[in-house]
């Protein structure tokens, strides 16, 4: 028998009992704020408005080569105390002033965590880190402490990885990130093409950096695709595209941020017509899981840099205020300013990387103009 596609098909009399087939495995549903309330709730002041515009353009010039600073993207692996982050911010801020020559800084803000298998998914899923999952409470936690940030004067990074939350938060991010796992995701790489602001590609979690440039082709090409409204409705959206695309390097079976395989990186990148750039993840493969070891790489890559290669647009250093990780253990007190997912190097340890590598933009531009 053909089933009617068209309101003709007339339900039977009875209401169908479809409790045998559906929602087997859903244990609640629970109502979810609408972004736009929250952005009712918590607007978005002028002064923030316009750090958000200008950073954005200002990565854009980076990634289209006309401003030859290096993106910074630093900050804590996952974001779980609003305070500890804005004590975090305002040291930043200060950096960021001192370097603004040669560095364009951006905070790093994530509030989702991609997990292997299982374990905290974070600050906006389960914010009280108890498993209550209080979702309403962590997207409004989440786009408070953004708009905290903005008010200090610092654009503010992100990894998109839930397809829904971008709606509650994305119109305060000056650079977002896809992750290793997702970067293969049609629906993330769509996500992407209608992001207003540039995105990073992460290469595939084996290394594989074709899935990434794959990623950025897709993303600079318009899509159709169901998604939710600000207003909570269920919508078909159509996007323009998005030219603000590029590749992060953050190792795979082995590191990947060597000068070698920069250029293999650039080579295939040509090949595919896209831009000959790449932001290194010292973080990660990279460092084989070691956070110390973002120091060493990240002075292998300034000297990658102070010899001139301007195809290095852009760095990510997982950092705290004090270094290393712990785990969360209910009743347990947690230590201030320990990250709770990824080690991190210290906030005292993460200046000199950061003096290092402007010195490296310094260099470089030195460099160019004696050419």
């Amino acid at each position: 028998m053909t089933h009617a596609t068209t309101p003709a098909h007339k339900p039977s009399a009875s209401t169908l009992d479809t409790t045998r087939i559906d929602d087997l495995r859903i244990k609640a549903v629970r109502p979810l704020i609408t972004p736009a309330l929250l952005q009712e709730w918590l607007p978005t002041p002028q002064q923030a408005s316009d750090v958000v515009e200008s950073s954005r353009a200002a990565i854009s010039k980076v990634l289209h080569g006309q401003d030859d600073r290096l993106v910074i993207v630093v900050g804590p692996c996952s974001i779980h105390d609003h305070d500890q982050a804005i004590e975090y911010a305002c040291k930043l801020k200060k950096q960021a002033e001192a370097l603004s020559e040669d560095l364009l800084v951006v905070m790093r803000v994530y509030f989702e965590k991609p997990r292997t298998t299982v374990g905290w998914k974070g600050y906006i899923n389960d914010p009280r880190m108890d498993d209550s999952f209080a979702i309403n409470d962590g997207v409004q936690m989440a786009r408070a402490l953004l708009l905290d940030i903005l008010e200090i004067g610092l654009p503010v990074a992100t990894e998109f990885l839930d397809l829904l939350s971008p709606q509650f938060i994305s119109d305060l991010v000056s650079w977002g990130a896809i992750g290793a796992r997702t970067t293969e995701s049609q629906s993330h790489r769509q996500l992407a093409s209608g992001l207003s602001c540039p995105v990073g590609f992460k290469n595939g979690t084996d290394g594989g950096v074709k899935v990434a440039s794959d990623a950025i082709l897709a993303a600079q090409a318009s899509h159709a695709f169901m998604g939710m409204t600000k207003m909570g409705q269920s919508a078909i959206f159509e996007t323009r595209g998005n030219d603000d695309c590029h590749v992060i390097l953050r190792g795979g079976k082995q590191p990947n941020y060597s000068a070698e395989d920069v250029n293999a990186t650039c080579e295939l990148l040509k090949k595919s017509g896209l831009r000959e750039q790449v932001m290194i993840d010292l973080s990660h493969a990279n460092s084989s899981k070691q956070h110390a070891r973002q120091i060493t790489v990240a002075e292998d890559v300034a000297n990658q840099v102070a010899a001139g290669d301007h195809r290095i647009m852009g760095l990510m250093i997982e950092s705290h205020l004090e270094e290393g990780r712990q785990d969360i253990v209910a009743g347990q007190e947690l230590k201030h300013g320990v990250s709770v997912t990824d080690a991190c190097i210290s906030f005292a340890q993460t200046v000199p990387v950061l003096e290092q590598l402007a010195q490296a933009v310094r260099a470089r531009r030195a460099k160019a103009a004696n050419r």
